[in-house]
C-alpha cells in the first residue's frame, strides 16, 4: 500500500470526534495511536492539537507507506513516523516512555475479549498518572447492536471468526472503572462511542 488512502467512515466521524476528544486533552504533551490505519485520524489531530506529539503505530508495516503519505501531507512538525506495535501482545507499555495520551479507533470489535484484555491492560499501563487513554468505536448496549447496519456487520464479523465482534460498552467501562480510572462516554454520529478514561494522579 502507497499513497493517500481514504477511509469514508474517518472523514465523516472526524470532525465530530476531533471536538468531543478536544475538551478532554492537555495542552503539551506525548500521545501514542494504537492501529493507526490509514493515518488520517492522526494526521487531522496533530493539526488540530499542535502542542501534543502524535505517535502513530501499527500491527502490520505494509501500512506504513499510507500513514507516512498522510503525515507529509499534513506538514506538521509535531508528527512522528510510524512505528510497529502489537498492541495485543504484552510487555509494550513496559518498553515505551509513558504516555500523556492513547488513543485507540475502531480496533476492539475487531480482536477477542482475551485480546481486548490484553490490550486494557496495557493501554491503562501506558499512560501516566493524570493521562488519559481514548477510545472510540462501535459497542453493544445491554448486549444488542443500536441499528441494522450495525447488526449485520456484527453478525459478519462473527460469521468470519466466532472469537471477534461488538464488544459491551458496560463490560469496558466497569474494566476501566476497576483499574481506578474515571470513566466518561460520549454518544457520536453513526451510534459510535466515545470513552475517555482518566487515570488518576499520583497522590
Amino acid at each position: 500500500m502507497t499513497g493517500l488512502v481514504s477511509a469514508p467512515s474517518a472523514e465523516r466521524n472526524q470532525a465530530a470526534l476531533l471536538a468531543a476528544l478536544g475538551p478532554a486533552l492537555p495542552e503539551t504533551g506525548q500521545a501514542l495511536e494504537i492501529a493507526s490505519g490509514t493515518g488520517q485520524h492522526i494526521a487531522a489531530l496533530a493539526q488540530a492539537f499542535p502542542g501534543i506529539s502524535w505517535q502513530p503505530t501499527d500491527i502490520a508495516a505494509d501500512r506504513f507507506p499510507v500513514i507516512e503519505a498522510w503525515r507529509k501531507k499534513a506538514g506538521v512538525e509535531n508528527l512522528a513516523p510510524p512505528v510497529q506495535l502489537d498492541a495485543c501482545s504484552e510487555g509494550w507499555a513496559a518498553k515505551t516512555a509513558p504516555w500523556d495520551v492513547v488513543f485507540l479507533v475502531n480496533l476492539l470489535h475487531l480482536v477477542s475479549d482475551g485480546q481486548m484484555a490484553v490490550l486494557l491492560d496495557e493501554m491503562t499501563q501506558a499512560v501516566r498518572p493524570g493521562g488519559l487513554c481514548a477510545i472510540y468505536g462501535p459497542f453493544l448496549r445491554d448486549g444488542k447492536t443500536t441499528s441494522d447496519g450495525d447488526a449485520a456487520f456484527h453478525a459478519q464479523l462473527r460469521e468470519q471468526d466466532s472469537s471477534i465482534g461488538y464488544k459491551e460498552i458496560e463490560v469496558l467501562t466497569s474494566v476501566l472503572s476497576a483499574m481506578g480510572f474515571g470513566v466518561d462516554v460520549t454518544e457520536m454520529p453513526a451510534n459510535n462511542l466515545l470513552v475517555l478514561a482518566q487515570r488518576p494522579k499520583a497522590a
